[in-house]
């Protein structure tokens, strides 16, 4: 267990220094994961390692929301005083995520042929 946590944030941090010493516009974390992916591919056996641990953090994933909870709490006045720019920005920003969602959606089922399309 503690290998497979050391594993996954040894990934974590290649990432983290890739990204920062290439100055890359993508997260660290992100490039970790690509790395922790490669590295799956490359010895599938690693994967049995990683999971159990893997669906322990994902069972506790919502422990990970609970200090964007307390920053908005914290920030009741600043929120209260920009709602209608918060709100406005949620709902644009809403609307293109999906807008997004659809178009790439749409360029896959193009791109692969779907006789269903």
């Amino acid at each position: 267990m503690l290998g497979a946590i050391a594993l996954l944030l040894s990934c974590q941090l290649c990432g983290e220094v890739i990204a920062r010493s290439l100055a890359l516009p993508v997260p660290g974390p992100v490039l970790g994961l690509g790395l922790l992916a490669l590295l799956f591919a490359i010895r599938p056996g690693v994967f049995a390692c990683v999971a159990p641990v893997s669906r322990t953090i994902l069972a506790h994933l919502s422990l990970l929301f609970v200090p964007a909870g307390v920053g908005v709490v914290a920030n009741l006045d600043l929120l209260s005083e920009n709602w209608l720019a918060v709100g406005a920005v949620l709902v644009v920003s809403t609307l293109l995520a999906l807008l997004v969602s659809v178009g790439t959606f749409l360029m896959v089922l193009r791109l692969t042929g779907d006789a269903h399309g």
